[in-house]
């Protein structure tokens, strides 16, 4: 059976992923920290009847990481699919996070990325093949406000991954790169994160739930876009962006702000998972199913583009055919 690993992989989407995979007939190798929520997602993916290891390593170190990429290959083999989905933030005004929590941020969620692709192509490349998935967001497109960590962290993102696709053709690999643009997900991402608001932190509406997500990421390995937007909220933030920027920036500063947050006042923090583990929340979903949806659409931009483009080209010749015969 075709082996995926997961960063990430045992909480949030990253677990459903996981989860979602093994449910297709892949072997799953997940990296995370926790040692506790490793166990529980390892005996998970067991249950559905496939080879299953877990490897504690921290994404943002990359000793470990090249640590953890042996030891799944030795005792699993070749690689198929990598996904990189290991994140975390600091949800805060911009001059509420310190330096060092900001770059605890950037470590993991932009430096964990880099580290797990330079570990998938260390693997790959001698085998000819493998897809490696970048687990991206809306926000890496069109940030919003209280999250400027995590945002510029995905935008920076997507720029590695569109130069590293570059390198890609022009050494003329098999291996395929997609990043997947996210909407809001009802993971315990917004229980375990840290919060520096007033009151309890949430996602922005409409939220969708993972394993929705993560069928979608599963659906990607079949066609291996070079992008692919998930959910209407997505797409509209994505295109939006590109349109009418300024009126947009105004929205979120209007809509955003309390937008991301829920009307209780925020109880202290005991724990958040910014540079340990905290336990007790591996788990696919958060405190948002009453409103997560479990259906959504998706794009790839590319093909949307090429049909966009013949149509406007079919148009164009109808219309000057049409000048024409009144012409003559």
């Amino acid at each position: 059976m075709p082996l995926v690993v997961v960063t990430g992989g045992t909480a949030g989407v990253g677990r459903a992923t996981a989860l979602c995979f093994a449910r297709h007939g892949y072997n799953v190798a997940v990296i995370a920290r926790s040692e506790a929520g490793l166990i529980n997602t390892v005996k998970e993916l067991e249950a559905t009847g496939i080879k299953a290891m877990s490897v504690s390593a921290d994404v943002a170190n990359c000793d470990q990481m090249k640590d953890a990429a042996d030891q799944i290959v030795s005792a699993m083999g070749p690689v198929s699919v990598w996904i990189n989905a290991a994140m975390c933030t600091v949800i805060a005004p911009f001059t509420e996070i310190t330096p060092s929590e900001y770059q605890r941020v950037t470590d993991v969620t932009y430096h964990g990325v880099i580290n797990g692709t330079r570990e998938a192509l260390r693997l790959m490349v001698p085998q000819h093949n493998g897809h490696i998935i970048q687990t991206g967001s809306a926000l890496a497109c069109r940030s919003v406000p209280l999250q400027s960590a995590y945002c510029g962290a995905k935008a920076a993102v997507r720029g590695f991954t569109d130069a590293l696709r570059c390198e890609l053709i022009h050494s003329r690999t098999n291996i395929r790169l997609t990043m997947v643009h996210l909407p809001a997900v009802n993971t315990p991402q917004f229980q375990w994160a840290r919060n520096k608001l007033p009151r309890a932190p949430r996602p922005v509406a409409p939220v969708y739930q993972p394993e929705t997500v993560a069928e979608a990421i599963y659906k990607a390995t079949f066609t291996a876009p070079r992008e692919l937007w998930v959910g209407q909220a997505t797409i509209q933030s994505i295109v939006g962006n590109v349109f009418f920027p300024h009126w947009l920036d105004k929205m979120m500063a209007k809509k955003a702000w309390d937008g991301q947050m829920e009307p209780a006042v925020h109880p202290s923090q005991e724990a958040d998972n910014l540079f340990l583990p905290v336990e007790g929340y591996h788990r696919n979903r958060g405190a948002f199913s009453s409103e997560a949806q479990d259906k959504v659409i998706t794009v790839d931009p590319a093909r949307a583009g090429k049909v966009v483009l013949t149509t406007l080209g079919i148009i164009s010749c109808l219309l000057f055919w049409r000048n024409r015969n009144r012409k003559h």
